[in-house]
């Protein structure tokens, strides 16, 4: 049996998300768990989910990413970004769009992310 579905294709925030994460080179999406994932191989972002303790709260706007290692520590002490449950332990982070949406931003951080994990052949077309 696997995990409910926990998004609407529909949500116009989801959309904004998707647009920007697909428009990098060789990125996919993949429901995993319930909710859209963002992969080049391995996932780079994921669109909702909880902050860590507080597994029972569901912040379904919520983007999660693996930041830039030189920017972890000022994104943490921003207010607005938080430690996600499950994939905290691995270094990511996550911002709730529902209340701060600064679609450049986003793009930023999805572009960061996406930068940890893609081959290097896929980070050239980015940079081309």
């Amino acid at each position: 049996m696997g995990h409910p579905i926990m998004f609407d294709d529909a949500d116009p925030i989801l959309v904004q998300v998707r647009s920007r994460a697909l428009a990098l080179p060789e990125a996919t999406e993949k429901v995993a768990h319930g909710r859209p994932t963002f992969r080049c191989g391995k996932m780079f972002a994921m669109y909702g989910g909880a902050r860590k303790g507080e597994t029972r709260v569901r912040l379904d706007n919520a983007l999660l990413f693996i930041p830039d290692p030189g920017e972890r520590e000022a994104l943490v002490q921003d207010g607005r970004f938080f430690v996600p449950a499950y994939v905290g332990a691995y270094g990511w982070l996550g911002i709730d769009l529902a209340d701060d949406r600064d679609w450049a931003e986003v793009t930023e951080l999805l572009d960061a992310s996406f930068r940890q994990i893609a081959p290097k052949r896929a980070i050239a077309v980015l940079d081309g």
